[in-house]
């Protein structure tokens, strides 16, 4: 329970504190690819020479995350960023559930198996097959496919999208068809494992924030359904709709495994269906859409009766999936909850790409307000169309907002997130990245001038990397090319720091310009806390800045 905080006696200022999150905005490793260093941000490069920063580090154990070799996400960012400590997250605690044993112990994993034994059912698995460990792992999903052999499940389907997003672009079949060789080895006379559907990550199935329940739709036609055009492998449908569309793995359409011309994956009554993504922003509409008694976003045609559950409980407020085979982290004690506990009016804004950012996950994976008196939400409705269309995205409107919030006089704590650097990052488009790049130094630029004005302080910080690490590099750190020379694009996030950048123009000598090195961004919430007046608890990750 946050209590309420004690003030530091220190600093107190005419303007509020304002946390801008630049999302996926890094410091790159190579000249060739980093768009944040190559785009013309005149605000930024100046900011550099004349106020302090540092970098902070935003991936791996840093993060909550298994080891330094697994790149930083917006979700396990924020939930730093917002609690000021770091949890064991997602990945981390479904690779320890797995290789203790502990999901295969507990009731929900019993209860869908056994369902899947009886009368013949089928035993279902969707979710995104990489190694991204962002939203899930591939060897998760064999480990639980040969454990649901062992423990007698005769029919096993997996619907499998294509990520090319948290890993190379074009690199699907490294994927897919090693696992579709690996359900062959265990496949016999009492076992039927095989891929079942597909497609992109960003064309069904994990649309997020209610963002576009059309990717939903198709997801559920294509899986549920068995509704779509009809291959007799995957390997032939990546491969053909490639040569037809040219799109990379992510935007691929949808696809459905066919055996005599009949889909071989039906989701029907009595079947068990595991959402084996960890990771909860991209799971929640499917889920409900399996849940739902009645649903309005769009028409199932059929709502077969299953046993569903999902890898974590995705939304622990609302305790969504009803049926999840591990625990999520408890977040408590968050930024937020301290700052309503001692009276500190709040504002928060994003577009909708990253909204449940600066809310959901700031605040703990936990939805709704902690004080609707003191808490300011403002989501701006993102453009649905392809983000290298549109790579300013909503920064000018968020802008906008923000400068009347501070203008206002109303809020001393003001938070928002610029998706940009990480949405448009993830297209792979390097002209896109730099035009993003390029429209958010702008708008930084028009905050600087207003907060300075408000007597306020402003920081700039960032939940990962992604736009600063544009091409793929071998071991030498050479730019890996495509056969016409061009740069072999990456997609994914990068193992980057992020700059934490202070401007405080009513600087009076309270605290030290040399801000603390070798940090994670979990000590952002303490360093909002101390420039707010206030002295963080006593358990949060230190302070960047040194009170004088």
């Amino acid at each position: 329970m946050a209590q309420v905080l004690k003030k530091n006696h220190k600093i107190e200022r005419k303007g509020p504190v304002v946390l801008v999150i630049m999302d996926g905005v890094g410091f790159g490793e190579y000249v060739e690819g980093d768009a944040v260093a190559e785009a013309k941000t005149m605000t930024l490069r100046s900011l550099y020479k004349t106020v302090p920063w540092t970098k902070l580090k935003a991936h791996g154990t840093a993060v909550g995350l298994p080891s330094d070799e697994d790149m930083g996400n917006s979700e396990v960012g924020h939930n730093a960023m917002g609690c000021g400590r770091v949890f064991a997250q997602g990945a981390k605690l479904v690779g320890i559930s797995i290789e203790t044993g502990a999901m295969f112990e507990g009731e929900t994993w019993k209860k869908l198996v056994a369902n899947a034994r009886t009368g013949g059912g089928t035993l279902h698995f969707i979710g995104l097959l990489s190694d991204g460990n962002v939203h899930s792992h591939v060897d998760n999903l064999r480990k639980m496919v040969a454990q649901a052999k062992q423990e007698g499940v005769q029919r096993v389907r997996v619907h499998a999208m294509l990520d090319g997003r948290d890993v190379g672009e074009l690199s699907a079949l490294e994927y897919f068809d090693p696992f579709e060789q690996y359900l062959v080895s265990l496949n016999d006379a009492t076992f039927d494992a095989r891929i079942a559907s597909g497609g992109g990550r960003m064309q069904i199935t994990m649309d997020r924030y209610n963002a576009d329940w059309d990717m939903v739709k198709r997801g559920w036609e294509t899986h549920v359904l068995g509704e779509g055009r009809l291959f007799d492998s995957a390997h032939v449908a990546i491969e053909t709709l490639r040569k037809e569309t040219g799109a990379i793995d992510q935007d691929l359409p949808p696809f459905v495994i066919a055996e005599n011309g009949k889909p071989i994956g039906e989701i029907v009554d009595g079947d068990s269906v595991i959402l084996f993504n960890f990771r909860g922003d991209r799971a929640l509409e499917i889920t409900k859409a399996f849940e739902a008694k009645k649903l309005d976003e769009f028409d199932r045609k059929r709502h077969p009766k299953v046993e569903y559950a999902g890898m974590m409980e995705y939304d622990g407020d609302l305790h969504v999936p009803a049926q999840y085979l591990v625990t999520p982290p408890s977040i408590d004690r968050t930024m937020a909850e301290f700052l309503c506990a001692s009276g500190v009016r709040q504002f928060s804004i994003s577009e909708t790409q990253k909204f449940g950012h600066v809310t959901y996950f700031f605040n703990g994976n936990r939805t709704g307000k902690f004080d609707e008196a003191l808490e300011t939400y403002i989501e701006v409705p993102s453009d649905k169309v392809p983000f290298e269309q549109r790579p300013w995205m909503k920064c000018a409107e968020i802008t906008d907002l923000v400068i009347k919030a501070v203008k206002s006089g109303k809020y001393d704590f003001i938070k928002l997130n610029f998706p940009n650097g990480d949405m448009v990052g993830h297209t792979g488009i390097y002209q896109a990245v730099i035009c993003s790049m390029e429209a958010m130094d702008l708008q930084l630029a028009r905050l600087k001038s207003v907060v300075q004005e408000a007597g306020g302080i402003l920081m700039l910080t960032a939940d990962h990397g992604n736009a600063d690490d544009m091409f793929e590099h071998d071991k030498k750190g050479e730019v890996k090319r495509k056969a016409d020379g061009s740069p072999k694009a990456k997609t994914a996030h990068s193992l980057n720091p992020v700059p934490f950048i202070l401007i405080d123009s009513s600087y009076q000598g309270e605290y030290s310009k040399e801000l603390k090195t070798g940090l994670g961004i979990s000590s952002v919430a303490a360093t909002c806390m101390t420039l707010l007046g206030y002295e963080p608890p006593e358990d949060y990750d230190p302070s960047i800045v040194v009170m004088n």
